[in-house]
């Protein structure tokens, strides 16, 4: 808990950010920066952007059912952790364009016309969540929309990485508790987003 401490803020972005880059390039490296490393790239960001994710998905709800120093923790980087999601999945969009430059005829076997048009709205998202995940701009827009932003965009990267799970896991069991894990992160959002605090002078009286 005291590593938490200080990993905040600006610091949990800066030092998310830079352990996804070295793996992504310590894997590159052992790979000779072939095709494979770049497919394992794409695997590992895809990883790093589902944790980070959930992370700031479940952050209010799960405060609200646990409360405690781990998700206080969670609940006050949620900000950060957004952002350094929106950061992993940058470098995934990366990876999955050098993967389109180095070998495009597996690019093309493996990506669908509905997969550009879902990613694509997905990536749309995730810009504008993280462009206005500052008091400025977040001011400028007004609370309404900035509601209604984070929310849908909130619930459409859920679903866009449920179906991307659910898809391949009938093919490969190692998936299977990917989306155990999204189900189960679905849940504590409603659950604890439902929940409801009684008030202090009703436990009073």
């Amino acid at each position: 808990m005291n590593t938490l401490r200080h990993l905040k803020g600006w610091s949990l972005l800066c030092a998310s950010l830079l352990l996804i880059a070295v793996l992504s390039l310590t894997i590159l490296w052992h790979h000779d920066f072939s095709v494979e490393g770049v497919r394992l790239v794409i695997r590992m960001t895809a990883r790093t952007s589902l944790l980070l994710f959930l992370l700031a998905f479940t952050a209010s709800a799960a405060f609200r059912l646990w409360p405690g120093r781990w998700t206080r923790w969670q609940r006050a980087n949620r900000r950060y952790l957004g952002l350094s999601f929106a950061g992993s999945h940058a470098m995934h969009a990366v990876a999955i364009t050098a993967l389109a430059r180095m070998d495009p005829a597996l690019y093309h076997s493996r990506v669908k016309l509905a997969t550009y048009v879902l990613s694509g709205l997905g990536y749309v998202f995730i810009i504008a969540m993280a462009s206005t995940s500052f008091k400025r701009t977040a001011a400028w827009i007004g609370p309404r929309a900035w509601k209604v932003l984070h929310v849908t965009g909130a619930y459409y990267l859920w679903l866009t990485f449920m179906k991307a799970f659910v898809t391949r896991a009938p093919a490969d069991s190692f998936y299977w508790p990917f989306v155990g894990v999204l189900a189960a992160a679905m849940l504590i959002r409603i659950v604890g987003m439902a929940k409801v605090t009684t008030p202090a002078h009703v436990v009073a009286s």
